[in-house]
Order: C-alpha cells, then sequence, then structure tokens
C-alpha cells in the first residue's frame, strides 16, 4: 500500500509506525472473511480492510468525522485478522494509533465522554470497582434484568497457600478480576503450591493497562504500565515468571518493552517485565505428567474451551490449555467457529452492547452443540460475558485442575 502521510505525524514514533504497518497490506481481503463485525454488518468498513483505508486517510490528512469514529468503535480488536493476514499485517497497533488521532480531533457526545470516562476511572481503580461491584451484588434483585446480566454472583475464593518454596513466581492481581472473580488467582496458587511453586503477588501493581490504551487514554496507560513495573521490579531476579490468569492482562503485559521502547528510563525495565510474562497456559504444561500421576480422574465430565482472542489471536498461543486438561484427565473440546470472538472484548460488551450480545449469542450456541456440561476459557472477560447468557457453568480452566487436585 503506499502511503504520503500528513506533516502532523509523518515523522513521529507513531507515523513511521503505522507508515511501516500500512505499506504491509496487500489489500487481499482475507482478514474480512474472519472478522465478527463484517460478518454481522456485511459492511467493508466494519471490517479489517476497510478500517485500514480509513485509517490511512485519516494519517495522510483527510476530513475525520463521526462515520469515521464509529467503524473503529466497533472493532472488537480481537486480533482475528492478524491470524488470518499472509502478510502479517499488526492490525491491533495501527487501530490504537488511528482511535487515538480520531479521538483527538472528533469530539463526543457528552453523555459518550461521561460514560466512557466513568468506566475507565471505575473499572481500572480496585477499591471503587469492589465496592461498586459489591453494592450491585447485594441490590442485584432490584436491578434490570440487562444490568443483572453484568453483575456475577459473588464468589468465595477460598484459601491461599501459606507454604514457601524454592521455584517462585509473580502473579498480577488486576484490577476487575480480584472482585469479579477471586477464585481464579487462589486456584492457581493452590494448584502451583501442590507442584511446588509458590505464587506470590506484589501489593502495588495493579490494572495492566491495557482498558485505558484501547479507550485513547494511551499517556495514562503508560502510567498504569510504569507502575506495574516498580512494583515487579524488586522480585524480578527471583521470580521464574509473572504470571497472567487473564489474557487480556497478558497480550499487553507482554507488549510494555515496545509500548514503553522511547521512554530512556522504562525501556530497559519494561523489556525484562515483558520477556519474563508468561500466560498461565505457557507456565503449566512443564507439570504435565504431575498431573496425569496426581489427577486419577475428573468428574467434570465434558468441557468446552473457548479460547479467548486475547489468547490465541493477540499472543497466538494454542492448543496448550487442551493438553493440560488432558493431561488432568478432562474431556475437552473446542466448538464450532472457536476462532471467533465471544463478544467481551474488554469494555466492547458495554460501549457497543448491541453487537456484543449477537456475538455471545453465537457463541453459546456452538458451545452448546458440543454437549458440554461445563465452558471454560483464559479471560475473566470471557467468562463473565458467556456466564450472562447461559445457566451452563461458566469458569476458568485452572478452576477444574484446582478441584481435580483438592
Amino acid at each position: 500500500m503506499q502511503t504520503n502521510l500528513a506533516d502532523f505525524i509523518k515523522h513521529t514514533r507513531e507515523g513511521e509506525e503505522a507508515d511501516a504497518i500500512l505499506r504491509a497490506c496487500v489489500h487481499c481481503g482475507f482478514c474480512t472473511a474472519t472478522c465478527p463485525t463484517y460478518q454481522l454488518l456485511g459492511d467493508e468498513l466494519d471490517g479489517p480492510r476497510g478500517r485500514i483505508y480509513l485509517i490511512k486517510q485519516v494519517l495522510e490528512g483527510a476530513p475525520v468525522t463521526a462515520s469515521t469514529q464509529t467503524h473503529l468503535d466497533r472493532c472488537l480488536t480481537c486480533r482475528n485478522c492478524e491470524t488470518t493476514c499472509p502478510s502479517g499485517v499488526k492490525y491491533g497497533r495501527l487501530v490504537d494509533i488511528g482511535r487515538q488521532v480520531v479521538e483527538q480531533r472528533v469530539q463526543r457526545p457528552l453523555g459518550e465522554r461521561i460514560k466512557r470516562k466513568v468506566l475507565i476511572e471505575g473499572l481500572t481503580r480496585k477499591p471503587v470497582f469492589s465496592a461498586a461491584l459489591r453494592a450491585g451484588q447485594i441490590f442485584r434483585p432490584l436491578l434490570s434484568p440487562a444490568l443483572q446480566d453484568k453483575i456475577p454472583q459473588r464468589q468465595n475464593a477460598g484459601v491461599w497457600p501459606a507454604r514457601e518454596h524454592a521455584r517462585k513466581m509473580l502473579v498480577l492481581d488486576g484490577c476487575a478480576q480480584p472482585a469479579m472473580a477471586p477464585n481464579i488467582n487462589a486456584a492457581t496458587a493452590r494448584v502451583l503450591d501442590a507442584l511446588g511453586v509458590q505464587l506470590m503477588v506484589a501489593s502495588r501493581a495493579g490494572c495492566c493497562g491495557a482498558l485505558r490504551h484501547h479507550m485513547n487514554e494511551q499517556e495514562a496507560a503508560l502510567d498504569d504500565m510504569r507502575r506495574n513495573i516498580d512494583a515487579w521490579w524488586p522480585y524480578v531476579d527471583t521470580v521464574e515468571a509473572i504470571v497472567m490468569t487473564a489474557s487480556g492482562c497478558g497480550v499487553t503485559v507482554k507488549e510494555y518493552g515496545h509500548l514503553l521502547a522511547h521512554d530512556p528510563v522504562y525501556a530497559e525495565k519494561a523489556a525484562r517485565i515483558s520477556a519474563l510474562a508468561r500466560d498461565l497456559s505457557e507456565v503449566m504444561p512443564q507439570f504435565e505428567e504431575a498431573l496425569t500421576r496426581r489427577v486419577r480422574s475428573s468428574s467434570a465430565g465434558r468441557v468446552a474451551y473457548h479460547p479467548p482472542c486475547t489468547l490465541q489471536h493477540g499472543q497466538q498461543i494454542r492448543g496448550k490449555v487442551e493438553s493440560v486438561l488432558r493431561a488432568a484427565g478432562v474431556d475437552v473440546v473446542l466448538c464450532a467457529d472457536s476462532h471467533l470472538c465471544c463478544g467481551s472484548a474488554g469494555s466492547y460488551s458495554l460501549l457497543q452492547p448491541e453487537l456484543s450480545l449477537q456475538l455471545r449469542d453465537r457463541k453459546l450456541a456452538n458451545l452448546v452443540e458440543t454437549g458440554a456440561q461445563t465452558i471454560v476459557s483464559a479471560n475473566v472477560g470471557c467468562t463473565a460475558h458467556l456466564q450472562s447468557g447461559t445457566e451452563t457453568p461458566v469458569m476458568h480452566w485452572i478452576e477444574l485442575i484446582d478441584r481435580a487436585l483438592n
């Protein structure tokens, strides 16, 4: 693709990155076939190729409209298109750059600006989100069905193991997950403890920065990343990995090195942190033999696994969760179109509810077809979103392993 970037961005770091990404695109359209929003809407501008053209026009100085913003907002950033693309176009980075430029040039309606700000501040601040969620759980019966669907039942995390081990790993506690699903990290700690690994939490670490970054508060997102780096830095020489139990956080932490490469103070530290970051599904395969020995049978019945987009497309990790579950005796299957997004996509389910629910219901229909008694995933946003549309239990896959060992 030929480009002629406008002066306002031509010689900037973002401009040079966007230019390289645009030039890699050969207009083939393979990405369109696997884009969830294009499948629903049938509009070229609601697919990756169309959005790439829109971003190209914006970066070349064309007028920016609210329509441009709408088409970019509808993107899930599922990055399925990156898996499909034969040219290696880094669409996820391009859409982040394009959205930021559009956000600076198109003022959203006041109500929309307030809603987005409330989401950003409410979801990324653990004490605020925890208090709000607890209030919602208490008054859940009084809320509308739509709001009730967004509020998960209160969960007991169980006991966090107190034993020390020579092998140590850190885990990202995160912002929303501790309140929504506290058992995920606790179950991870119990499983690793049983396998001879101590899982630790750095108390000052918080939101990974993904939410602010994808909602165009990118400088504030970099501050979230710097705070986490500072919190983890004292541990880097003593831990084997920084474990991510939410794949949405993991894909972002793995990009710290790239996103902070321009920062003279944090560039090297960010690269080190990204190198240490491991999705839980990358950590557990080394223990498959031990799991097979320790777990004699699983009572879970048939289990359907939904691989999150942030894992299979963002991190390009496939097959590992299924392998670990099978080692633990779980009868695990994938559903039809397992490569497609469930519609959660971070804040997307709150900002684009109509499209999100269509994608959720399509995904659940395919999951039901497997005949599974339980659905598992690897990201808290996916599990909460899917659970809102079904009576079938939905949980993180590590919770099955925890049950099998205890």
